[in-house]
């Protein structure tokens, strides 16, 4: 059996991380089949990509067993060749990426969470900054991403002491859009997707890019690049459609173009 299912359904790539009996841990071939899976969603087939995990897991990180083979990838390779492309790919796939947390998520299966446009989570899901608990750091873009999502103190207290962070807290403090209840989960989660991908998708990428800047920019560079993208934006048919609809006073039909 596959470690990653895909199904299109709905203009919704539904990405499933699929190694339950190892609460979903990437091994070599879990990484590189995650990473040619978000390329094969780069198609104009698909509005909306949507990340899950199967079983009890969302994902618990990284395999240690992988790790500890002396004939395995070994570290460098495990973040230069798996992890640090699979977040480069998220980030820079021209669509919503949504992140469907069904259960606990450990270490690199955290920040490949956050690391996400929209995390959700179901109710009993919780999240973990695992890596100090074995002598290492966070990776998978942890670093970059959880300090701007929750601020520094509580960052640098869950990177350093490795809580569990439940959902309900995880959304009180910022670390994701929203959590469910564990019955309705997955219909809600998807629900999310289903919206995301009817909408502008254009504009929702240069958003993406907006909040990518703004992170690394002062506020006039931010002016500069908001001016820039507004226009890319302007120019796009669901930026007419949007306006059309409007003034027509009915609901808008966007085509991602």
């Amino acid at each position: 059996m596959s470690s990653i299912l895909f199904a299109i359904k709905d203009t919704i790539g539904f990405i499933t991380l699929n190694r339950p009996e190892k609460f979903n841990a990437f091994n070599r071939e879990m990484a590189l089949l995650l990473q040619s899976t978000l390329d094969e969603c780069k198609s104009d087939e698909i509005r909306c990509v949507y990340i899950t995990g199967a079983g009890k897991a969302f994902c618990a990180g990284q395999d240690l067993a992988e790790v500890v083979d002396p004939n395995g990838p070994g570290m460098q390779r495990i973040l230069s060749e798996h992890y640090n492309p699979i977040v480069t790919r998220i980030r820079e796939l021209e669509k919503p990426v949504v992140a469907a947390v069904n259960g606990v998520a450990a270490g690199a299966g955290a920040n490949l969470a956050i690391c996400c446009d929209i995390t959700v989570a179901a109710k009993s899901a919780s999240f973990i900054q695992a890596f100090s608990k074995i002598g290492l750091v966070p990776d998978t873009g942890g670093s970059f991403f959880l300090p701007r999502l929750i601020g520094w103190q509580k960052a640098m207290a869950l990177m350093m002491l490795g809580d569990k962070v439940p959902a309900e807290e995880a959304e009180r403090m910022g670390m994701i859009y929203k959590y469910f209840e564990d019955g309705n989960f997955t219909e809600e989660s998807s629900k999310l997707a289903a919206t995301l991908a009817a909408m502008p998708t254009k504009a929702l990428y240069l958003i993406k890019k907006e909040l990518q800047w703004s992170s690394t920019h002062t506020v006039y560079e931010q002016l500069q690049n908001e001016d820039k993208l507004q226009q890319r934006a302007a120019q796009t048919d669901d930026y007419k459609e949007g306006v059309a609809a409007f003034l027509e006073k009915r609901q808008p039909v966007f085509k991602g173009k």
